[in-house]
């Protein structure tokens, strides 16, 4: 689809709220830089970002504490649920911080980004330790889908774990689902099931969370803020109804917030916007396929460099399926991904 052209009158009011933005901005840190010379605000002191508003952000002090709102110098940009920066604070006469505003921004050790509407990679999220894949018995889930959050989740470097959620629901026998996760369970990937209906049906979930920044993403209606309000029974979150006709949830978060578990050794968890299909439109085929970890060892081994792995002869992947290496479901989804990104 191409992009619709703006009239001149539209591209003068796009160019005119910009520059009143960043007229704003820069008069806010104007009034910052004042501040600070002045010694209004107090020393420096690391934090994390627990949530994002635009150009302010809800900071944690590093150690515990409530969170203080505070506001970006206007050199700082990008900045996202889970980074760690350096901050300074205002107290009040009573010596209660009252606001705050962020100088720097840490080093990050992941970052997760996903496009935008406009096919731009975005960071949602930073300083993630494993990415939660949360699916449910329903909304029935396709083993489609797992593979495209599996792509993702294996681009961006951060490790993905599997959550089956509202295990209740299985059929006694375990059935077709319970088989799909043995499947990815021997490609080594990490699965949890849980259960916010069963007593003690947490506790694999709370193991995998100890001690770990987490993300949990997955397509509406699998349940992850109803799983976030029993973790943080203490946190108000909106929980949206599964929709009895199409067994499909509505989006209930509007914003990426990191929370801390409890337990001080519990871990955190980020909870982010609901998204029904995490998009791949910013990978190649080469990155697809090495999103595949059974392929790894068997890329570049093709008779042909150019090897597309669709009918050519010598293709070490299609040898690999013929062998029952690599799961033919497996590598049909493959070729559903890459098909998928072909305009």
């Amino acid at each position: 689809m191409s992009k619709r052209k703006l009239s001149r009158q539209q591209r003068w009011r796009v160019e005119k709220i910009q520059a009143e933005r960043a007229e704003r901005a820069a008069k806010r840190d104007a009034r910052d830089s004042d501040k600070l010379a002045a010694g209004e605000y107090g020393p420096e002191r690391p934090g994390r970002v627990i949530a994002h508003f635009g150009r302010t952000l809800d900071v944690r002090p590093e150690g515990g504490g409530d969170a203080v709102r505070c506001h970006l110098r206007a050199n700082l940009e990008g900045l996202v649920t889970g980074d760690r920066v350096i901050w300074r604070g205002r107290e009040d006469a009573e010596g209660a911080i009252v606001e705050g505003v962020v100088v720097a921004r840490g080093e990050r050790d992941s970052v997760l980004e996903r496009p935008d509407a406009r096919g731009q990679l975005k960071p949602v999220a930073a300083n993630i330790d494993q990415i939660l894949i949360v699916f449910a018995v329903e909304p029935e889930p396709h083993p489609n889908l797992i593979d495209r959050y599996l792509v993702a989740a294996e681009a961006t470097g951060i490790a993905p774990v599997l959550v089956l959620n509202k295990i209740d629901l299985l059929p006694e026998a375990g059935g077709p689902l319970l088989e799909l996760l043995h499947r990815y369970e021997a490609l080594g990937y990490p699965v949890v099931a849980t259960s916010v209906a069963r007593e003690g049906g947490l506790a694999p979930l709370l193991d995998r969370l100890a001690g770990r920044t987490s993300v949990f993403v997955g397509q509406s209606g699998v349940g992850k803020s109803s799983l976030i309000d029993r973790l943080l029974p203490d946190e108000e979150l909106r929980i949206g109804a599964l929709s009895k006709d199409s067994r499909k949830g509505t989006h209930t978060t509007t914003t990426a917030r990191l929370y801390a578990l409890p337990d001080a050794e519990a871990g955190e968890l980020i909870d982010s916007p609901g998204i029904r299909e995490f998009g791949l439109g910013h990978l190649d085929e080469q990155q697809v396929a090495a999103g595949f970890t059974e392929f790894r060892d068997l890329l570049g081994r093709c008779r042909f460099r150019d090897c597309r792995h669709r009918h050519e002869p010598g293709c070490a992947l299609l040898e690999a399926v013929e062998r029952g290496e690599v799961h033919p479901e497996r590598f049909a989804s493959y070729r559903r991904i890459v098909d998928s990104l072909e305009p």
